[in-house]
């Protein structure tokens, strides 16, 4: 016995136009049925039932993701606050870490902050101006480590040892009050010593 499936024309014709009765195969009507019976349970339990829609769902993951933010950058000033301070006033008086500093800056700062700290794109360094942060060491180590979202200024401890880090910070603090050839207008909080 064969299972060919065999060309038979219906009865009826249209205008000339005759049709034959071919079946849909198995597989398409399965997943056709499928469909109608998910749809069923859908339906009713997402948009008529307790089921959250995907505005709904996306409210709260949203949410779940700003506490999570809010809890780790809370946990992130625990620890900030938990490590031992560090006597930063040792660095400062350190000439080769001020001239290390110098090197490190011209390489990865000046583009942004000019040879002389002036400012371009980033602000002007020699003044008592603060955008971000203070000015005092503790701050602008963390700022070049870690950047400042939504600026220019991107994160450098991926490409900086600690050590270029602190004679960066270093050679920041030792352009205030220098006279820079073209000075970026004042930015942010007036800072004094």
């Amino acid at each position: 016995m064969s299972n060919k499936v065999e060309d038979k024309v219906l009865d009826h014709d249209f205008d000339g136009i005759q049709e034959y009765d071919n079946p849909l195969p198995r597989w398409w009507l399965m997943l056709f049925y499928g469909c109608i019976a998910f749809a069923v349970v859908y339906i009713p339990y997402y948009h008529f039932g307790p089921g959250p829609l995907m505005q709904e769902e996306y409210a709260a993951e949203m949410e779940a993701a700003n506490k999570a933010l809010t809890a780790h950058a809370a946990e992130e000033a625990k620890q900030e606050a938990a490590a031992p301070k560090e006597d930063w006033s040792k660095f400062e008086q350190d000439q080769a870490r001020v001239a290390a500093g110098k090197e490190v800056f011209a390489t990865r700062c000046a583009a942004c902050h000019l040879a002389d700290g002036g400012g371009s794109v980033g602000p002007n360094l020699t003044d008592n101006h603060w955008k971000n942060g203070r000015g005092d060491m503790a701050s602008l180590v963390k700022i070049i480590k870690k950047g400042v979202p939504g600026t220019a200024m991107v994160a450098w401890e991926s490409q900086l040892s600690k050590d270029e880090l602190i004679n960066s910070a270093v050679f920041v603090r030792s352009l205030k009050g220098t006279k820079p050839a073209v000075a970026k207008a004042p930015e942010g909080d007036l800072v004094e010593d």
